[in-house]
């Protein structure tokens, strides 16, 4: 009998990656009474916790303080001065914050049960992992490894940094220029312009959030060149300079130079699944290297399950805490026929300022139902908060509907409090809620919400 063999154990339920959806579905099978095992080769909590959504929501919420005081205190007749902007000290309470967090998940996992070990699990066989040295076996097991940033291949890719670079950042950046046209990207542009950094925003193509409604694209282009962030279209890096004082020039193919004192890369993500001895098993990936899985998160290899950033289908954290759920109410609690809709997801994305959206584009709605049968209601309009500012921002709003009864397939925002207003939104939407039911439902006046049920 070997080493590993000796040190076998055994669980109902071994969940690999301690990212938040990890732990929801460590945590619900728990609940059911299952023998659970939950490995995590980092910090507890994964992406979202430690370098992604939590820690980012904090410095936005900086942000958007700040640019509130500065644009909107004096017209309310409040005398307020802004000296500074103690980085260190934001970055210190974050972490702090964060900190507090991991002791909420540990006692999570404790009062379910849930053994917790740190390390890097790879598969033996198709029920038994190995995490430094010692076997662990159960008949069924999750990945939900999640993903990390990528980089391109290209002469002085390195003087840059990624999302979690940002988030080790000790000093704010006098100078930065951010590569990318997704979420991170113009999150990461809006934060660092917002605290006082002098931002760049650098990207391959036309415009920034090619897969949204034009509608928010363009109006985010809009308000991010009004307030002085630089966009560069159609810009691809060739190539990263560093030069004696610290800074870098970003050459692009075109010949078109950036000069900044920060770099960073935010041209998406690829699936953690390297060293996980996948070849042990019959999981099969897809051309982008994510794991194949069916509508009930089963890969091809029976008795091991896949969610989160690690498939692909839908990269946002209460997805992959949904999947989890669902998945070990099914796994362990009788609920065989449960599995997340993937339709339908609110997403936010949390710029300056913010976006909710959710549903079909308009372009998308035309082309899967024709033109002739889509119906598109607008407003556009400065809201109350704005009214005693010097400096206003405008909020702009789209119904997306379809057919005789004016079905509600998609509805998008940009403007204050789009983060907070969608959430109730989505649920109508998620029901089937036509533009009549919007229409009988009497609007909260004066709100930025009450658009949404007043347009004409």
């Amino acid at each position: 009998m070997n080493n590993l063999e000796n040190n076998s154990e055994k669980y109902d339920y071994i969940v690999i990656g301690g990212g938040s959806g990890g732990i929801a579905s460590a945590n619900r099978a728990g609940m059911h009474g299952a023998k659970v095992l939950l490995i995590e080769g980092n910090e507890i909590g994964g992406t979202c916790v430690n370098v992604g959504c939590v820690p980012k929501k904090v410095m936005w919420s900086a942000g958007n303080l700040k640019q509130s005081i500065e644009q909107e205190a004096a017209g309310y007749g409040l005398d307020v001065t802004l000296s500074a902007v103690v980085f260190k000290k934001l970055v210190a309470n974050r972490e702090a914050y964060i900190e507090r967090l991991h002791g909420a998940y540990l006692n999570g996992l404790a009062s379910n049960h849930v053994t917790l070990i740190y390390g890097y699990a790879s598969f033996v066989d198709e029920q038994t992992v190995v995490v430094e040295g010692k076997k662990y076996t159960a008949p069924h097991i999750l990945l939900a490894t999640g993903g990390h940033a990528l980089q391109p291949a290209i002469p002085g890719a390195e003087f840059g940094i990624d999302s979690n670079g940002f988030f080790a950042l000790e000093q704010l950046p006098k100078r930065a220029v951010v590569l990318g046209a997704g979420y991170i990207a113009v999150e990461l542009a809006g934060v660092l312009h917002s605290l006082g950094s002098e931002v760049q925003l650098a990207f391959r193509h036309e415009t920034v959030l090619r897969t949204f409604d034009a509608m928010l694209s363009e109006e985010l282009v809009t308000n991010y060149q009004k307030n002085g962030i630089q966009m560069h279209a159609e810009f691809t890096a060739k190539e990263i300079i560093k030069k004696q004082n610290n800074s870098y020039t970003v050459v692009a193919e075109d010949g078109r130079k950036i000069q900044a004192d920060c770099v960073i890369w935010a041209i998406g993500r690829g699936p953690n699944t390297k060293q996980l001895g996948l070849d042990k098993t019959q999981i099969e990936l897809d051309e982008k290297g994510q794991i194949k899985v069916d509508k009930f998160q089963n890969t091809t290899q029976e008795g091991i399950y896949a969610i989160g950033d690690v498939v692909g289908k839908v990269e946002l954290t209460p997805v992959a805490i949904a999947a989890g759920r669902r998945l070990s109410e099914r796994l362990f609690n009788d609920k065989e026929n449960l599995y997340l809709d993937y339709e339908n997801v609110a997403t936010v994305v949390f710029s300056h300022p913010a976006i909710g959206t959710i549903g079909l584009t308009e372009k998308e709605a035309e082309a899967s139902y024709g033109k002739e049968n889509i119906k598109v209601y607008r407003s556009t309009f400065t809201p109350m908060q704005y009214a005693l500012a010097d400096e206003k921002t405008t909020c702009s709003m789209k119904l997306v509907c379809m057919g005789e009864t004016e079905k509600i397939i998609g509805l998008h925002g940009i403007g204050v409090g789009m983060d907070e207003i969608l959430q109730g939104f989505a649920v109508a939407i998620k029901m089937g809620a036509t533009k009549a039911d919007f229409d009988q439902t009497v609007a909260i006046h004066p709100t930025i919400a009450e658009e949404f049920v007043t347009m004409r």
